[in-house]
């Protein structure tokens, strides 16, 4: 299988790492070339203009979510025009009562072309399919409730 990677870069700009008295800031590159900004959650002290690893987190779920309900629909033949989502990761206290993604809540919406519908019946169970092999919700399946609104 495929073994795809990052490369995660951190400098400390304080004279001495003292607890919470440094900069979580940090780049991440993706395909040797393209950078993103991340830092902690702006309730963790990060910088709300950054990326922070909780919404990357959401991210790669919708990512991952979209490229599996086209790929369904596609071999259904369904003309899917455009697809849009809201996603939300939720922190809180897992059961072990660490902090944790404890829910992400995917909103897509979905648009056909011109002509073509789809009852709301067989588009949730499209997208329950797309969750269940979904390569993200299965790496998460344990650990976070994902919800499709």
């Amino acid at each position: 299988m495929s073994d795809l990677a990052i490369e995660l870069h951190w400098q400390r700009a304080e004279p001495v790492l003292h607890t919470g008295k440094y900069s979580n800031a940090h780049t991440v590159q993706f395909n040797n070339h393209h950078d993103v900004q991340v830092d902690a959650a702006p309730d963790w002290g990060g910088d709300p203009a950054h990326t922070n690893p909780e919404q990357a987190l959401a991210s790669a779920l919708s990512s991952c979510h979209m490229m599996t309900f086209l790929a369904l629909a596609a071999k259904a033949g369904w003309p899917v025009a455009s697809y849009h989502d809201y996603a939300v990761a939720h922190l809180g206290k897992n059961p072990k009562g660490q902090m944790s993604v404890t829910r992400i809540d995917l909103h897509p919406v979905v648009r056909f072309d011109t002509g073509f519908t789809v009852d709301d019946t067989h588009l949730a169970e499209m997208q329950d399919r797309a969750h269940r092999y979904c390569f993200i919700a299965n790496t998460l399946a344990e650990s976070v409730e994902i919800n499709i609104l």
